[in-house]
């Protein structure tokens, strides 16, 4: 297993994966309305080649603000192809992610899924911070330094480019 950043090369082989891993209506989920005309984090998206070039993992994250104030990065989608499931590769995706995300000085990482699981990677529950609708509160967590950071997570949409004021 190869393990290396996804370029935009490797975009429709990414979306091809969470097709065929997750349900035909993924991109309704509410999740996805914060990933709406926001560019991923390319430095932490990234993808594992199986023997044969094939793409076995991906994993994605997108940066996101809470309550208007503080920068996070959402992870997520991460998705592992049927024929490598069970060999460990979706908590070295995680794994490896979160990695370069702590040396890109990311402060907060958060995702919606089963705290059970997520919970060996240092995720917990965030109870005062609200995902867009329907999200179960439950299924909101957290990693890192979350202290007093509380609100809703919406997009995290680039800086408009300055207008001149005044055209010579």
């Amino acid at each position: 297993m190869e393990l290396m950043r996804e370029t935009p090369e490797d975009g429709w082989l990414v979306e091809a994966l969470f097709d065929t891993c997750f349900a035909p209506g993924r991109t309704a989920l509410s999740s996805y309305r914060l990933r709406d005309d926001v560019p991923p984090a390319r430095d932490l998206c990234l993808l594992a080649r199986g023997d044969m070039g094939e793409v076995a993992g991906a994993i994605r994250f997108w940066p996101v603000r809470v309550g208007g104030r503080w920068d996070a990065m959402l992870l997520g989608p991460v998705a592992v192809h049927p024929t490598h499931q069970g060999e460990g590769l979706g908590a070295f995706l995680i794994q490896s992610g979160l990695d370069r995300a702590a040396v890109a000085g990311v402060e907060r990482v958060l995702l919606v899924g089963d705290a059970p699981y997520y919970a060996r990677f240092g995720f917990d529950r965030l109870t005062d911070v609200a995902m867009p609708p329907p999200t179960n509160p439950d299924r909101i967590l957290g990693t890192w330094d979350w202290t007093g950071v509380t609100g809703a997570v919406t997009r995290a949409l680039p800086e408009p480019s300055p207008v001149p004021t005044s055209i010579s």
